[in-house]
């Protein structure tokens, strides 16, 4: 994004179109190349001749020495539009205690990341990259140039997904950015099983580990984070230089260990995941079957109380369901809506209508699309009792669904012929703090549509 979208520049009039492109291409590759005489009168305004100065040695009174050792890359500076962009400059340049040195050096900062800030603060353009993002926030906070640090949260809050939530929930506390925090930690909880499965789970530091571990609102099974755990473990071993030994990844976990909720586990998947582990030791193996059978129940170091989890919400969009001689019939057909929220949400599932002859088993298909792009789907059975009541059929991985977009939830159900089918369907529901709002899908090739038929609640997360 740049900031020169807000104010356009115009476009000289009789300007020399290939000079300029030219001086633009050398900025980038810092050729320096000699200008040709009166370059200034190819750009009308100061910002546009200003930004011909952005890595260029013409007129630069101090270069940078940027990166670590082996990896520096030298750099041109003007100290007056330094310093009219950033307080440290200022300071540095033109304070009490200005050192006067022509080469300054900068280990602590990537060159691509420097460069991106002294490309805003010459040429009032943000330029952004996935791979270079946090080294900017970084740049610019060090040299507190604040409206470029806000835009690397929000590119960083755009991209967040269960892949990265929990690097950038250890990046954003580092930064001091709640906002970010917030939404990392909302995407972990959500989609916790994704994220602790994640590469990034395991480049995380031991006080954001912990932090997870303790988290009350993580929407996973216990034996997830257990082996989520084990992984980060393995790595935390190869970072310090041990050999990833069980007694090292019970050493490098520390009291973490005991944040793991072992004995809220499925028996199984204790029986055959955490206690044939090695990780734990024969007393605590011993312990916690105790736990799980006796009576009397033997004191454990272990958190034994269940994580609460989330709570789905529900958005039911029809005023009332109803059943015919000769409705709702399948047959393979694809029932489908479309739908847009105005907050972020984690789509978990659908409820669904079951028969209305009595109790019946349904196989159900279900899918949710972007664009034509399938961002979920699951083929599951559900059971349903003869009533009129939904039952819950849901996604492997809940979905995250960003706001003021149209996504497209279909099912094919295959089962009884006759079911209940809902009726006076509204075009929008608030749900909470969520608005819900709904519209026709050409995919639907079975009569769902706003006004009636199936599909009648969204299960999620917010």
């Amino acid at each position: 994004k740049m900031a020169a979208d807000i104010f356009p520049r115009k476009k000289p009039a009789n300007t020399n179109t290939t000079a300029v492109q030219q001086y633009h291409q050398q900025n980038l590759n810092n050729n320096n190349t000699i200008p040709a005489p009166n370059w200034q009168g190819l750009y009308p305004t100061i910002r546009e001749r200003n930004a011909v100065m952005f890595n260029n040695d013409l007129m630069a009174d101090v270069h940078f020495v940027v990166g670590p050792p082996g990896g520096t890359q030298r750099l041109p500076g003007h100290k007056y539009v330094l310093a009219v962009g950033s307080s440290v400059f200022h300071a540095m340049f033109y304070g009490e205690l200005a050192e006067d040195k022509d080469e300054i050096r900068i280990p602590d900062v990537e060159p691509a990341a420097f460069l991106a800030m002294l490309k805003y603060i010459y040429c009032d353009e943000i330029d952004l990259a996935a791979d270079t993002v946090l080294a900017t926030l970084y740049a610019a906070k060090k040299y507190i140039v604040p409206h470029l640090a806000r835009a690397c949260v929000n590119f960083l809050e755009t991209s967040l997904s269960a892949k990265n939530a929990c690097v950038l929930l250890s990046q954003s506390c580092l930064f001091e950015e709640p906002d970010l925090t917030q939404r990392c930690w909302e995407v972990i909880d959500a989609q916790a099983e994704l994220a602790l499965k994640s590469e990034g789970f395991c480049d995380i530091d031991f006080q954001t580990l912990e932090s997870i571990l303790r988290r009350e609102t993580l929407n996973a099974k216990e034996i997830v984070v257990f082996e989520a755990a084990l992984s980060w473990a393995e790595v935390e071993c190869q970072r310090q230089e041990l050999t990833a030994t069980i007694e090292n990844k019970r050493k490098v976990l520390g009291k973490a260990l005991y944040l793991i909720r072992i004995p809220t586990m499925a028996l199984d998947d204790f029986a055959n995941g955490a206690a044939q582990s090695g990780i734990l030791t024969l007393n605590e193996t011993n312990d916690i079957f105790l736990w799980y059978t006796a009576a009397k129940k033997p004191e454990l170091q272990f958190v034994s109380k269940p994580r609460k989890g989330l709570v789905p919400q529900r958005c039911h969009r029809f005023q009332s369901c109803a059943y015919r001689s000769n409705q709702w019939r399948y047959r393979g057909r694809c029932d489908s809506i479309q739908f847009a929220v105005d907050k972020r949400v984690f789509i978990a599932g659908f409820g669904l209508y079951g028969s209305s002859c009595g109790s019946a088993e349904y196989s159900a298909k279900i899918e949710l699309k972007r664009q034509g792009v399938i961002l979920g789907q699951n083929l599951s059975k559900y059971f349903s009792d003869g009533s009129s009541n939904t039952f819950p059929v849901w996604f492997e991985y809940p979905v995250q669904i960003e706001p003021d977009t149209f996504y497209t939830a279909s099912v094919i159900l295959d089962g009884n012929e006759l079911s209940y089918f809902g009726q006076e369907g509204m075009t929008e529901v608030q749900c909470g703090k969520v608005t819900v709002q709904f519209q026709c899908s050409s995919d639907s090739t079975n009569g769902t549509g706003v006004q009636g038929g199936q599909i009648p609640e969204l299960i999620f997360y917010a």
